[in-house]
């Protein structure tokens, strides 16, 4: 990742990954020439090259070593290392969050990635600031200006959030990188797939300029369980949305679930709900295990609980499902057997009854409530 990719977090700054908390400068007070060109990063680059690890990349080697794909693999298969020099001239795939503004107030999200989550936050003395709506890069037009080499010839941007489909700046860049002939690169988007219309932006008329466009829709779970998981989406919403892109073929449509304890017994059903609706194909799922906050990780499930979540999901894995999708199912239960972690049970309990009781709701699903 050092050597390709610049990820623009909270508060302007540029960091390794979305993960890994590991900090190379401030989008807001320098240039990306001399945070690319920096010392922190270049320390970074030196590091790898002799093959060490860093103890900040956990999350990555914690999900390998339980048999799953992280980011770090995925991103080995998509870009050529080989081709790569030590001292890189410029990034090539861009993780940018512009701000935190987001439409959902998600159970396993923070006021840090969504503003709708503010007054919820601020009840639960969680929040930061005073203030909803939370901007990464304070002038966009100076960011632009000083990263315009790189966004140029730039393989790869990754949109989040936020929620980057309500977010004016993502429309923005869009509309400079076609206006300079730069639509070369793949657009992928985390996005929570309840807007395809934003002010007057034609989205549709924007991506038809690039060749692939890849949503990763983040849909824990259908009807009630879902729209309890993420507060404000409406199942039949994100129904009527996937109808309307069937008719562009450069969008390639996934579901992208966040995999937590509100969820994981029902990944299967959710699976094989969408491949029924003809929502997506038999290979378009893309897992996303939980580690933070903690009280939602899997792994604090007890182990009574978790032999029935592994009971349950040999039921669903069998020769008749792509090997990748088994492969996926296993890599959920091997991460959640890897570690026992149920001592943080009663954290679960506490955090969620809390929100629970604010907003004044209760878990629809039964099979949760075996927990």
């Amino acid at each position: 990742m050092p050597f390709i990719h610049y990820h623009v977090s909270n508060k302007g700054l540029a960091k390794a990954c979305c993960v890994a908390n590991i900090t190379y400068g401030d989008v807001n007070t320098e240039t990306l020439e001399e945070i690319w060109n920096g010392k922190k990063v270049k320390a970074l680059r030196q590091k790898f090259s002799r093959n060490e690890s860093d103890q900040r990349c956990f999350v990555c080697h914690k999900i390998e070593a339980s048999g799953g794909k992280s980011i770090r693999l995925e991103t080995f298969d998509k870009f050529d290392y080989k081709q790569l020099a030590e001292e890189p001239k410029l990034p090539v795939y861009f993780d940018i969050r512009f701000s935190n503004v987001c439409n959902y107030r998600c159970r396993t999200c923070w006021h840090g990635a969504s503003s709708k989550w503010y007054n919820d936050a601020k009840a639960l003395n969680s929040h930061i600031g005073e203030k909803a709506i939370i901007k990464n890069i304070q002038d966009l037009d100076a960011f632009i200006a000083s990263s315009a080499q790189a966004l140029l010839g730039a393989e790869e941007f990754y949109f989040a959030g936020g929620e980057p489909l309500v977010t004016e700046e993502h429309y923005k860049l869009l509309e400079w990188l076609i206006a300079h002939n730069a639509t070369k690169a793949r657009l992928r988007y985390n996005t929570n797939f309840s807007k395809l219309k934003f002010k007057d932006y034609n989205l549709m008329e924007l991506w038809s300029h690039f060749k692939e466009v890849e949503l990763l829709a983040s849909i824990d779970a259908s009807n009630a369980l879902g729209e309890y998981i993420r507060k404000e989406m409406n199942w039949q919403e994100i129904l009527r949305n996937r109808e309307l892109i069937r008719a562009f073929p450069s969008i390639h449509f996934k579901i992208a679930p966040t995999v937590s304890i509100l969820n994981v017994f029902q990944i299967p059903e959710l699976y094989e709900d969408c491949l029924e609706l003809q929502m997506i194909e038999e290979n378009d799922l893309y897992l996303n295990i939980l580690e933070r906050p903690s009280y939602y990780n899997i792994q604090i499930i007890p182990k009574e609980i978790k032999m029935k979540v592994v009971a349950k999901y040999l039921k669903h894995m069998d020769a008749s499902k792509p090997k990748e999708i088994n492969r996926a199912f296993q890599s959920i239960l091997d991460y959640m057997m890897e570690e026992d972690r149920s001592a943080l049970f009663p954290l679960f309990l506490e955090k969620n009854g809390e929100l629970d009781a604010l907003r004044e709701e209760e878990n629809p699903s039964q099979d949760i409530m075996l927990i």
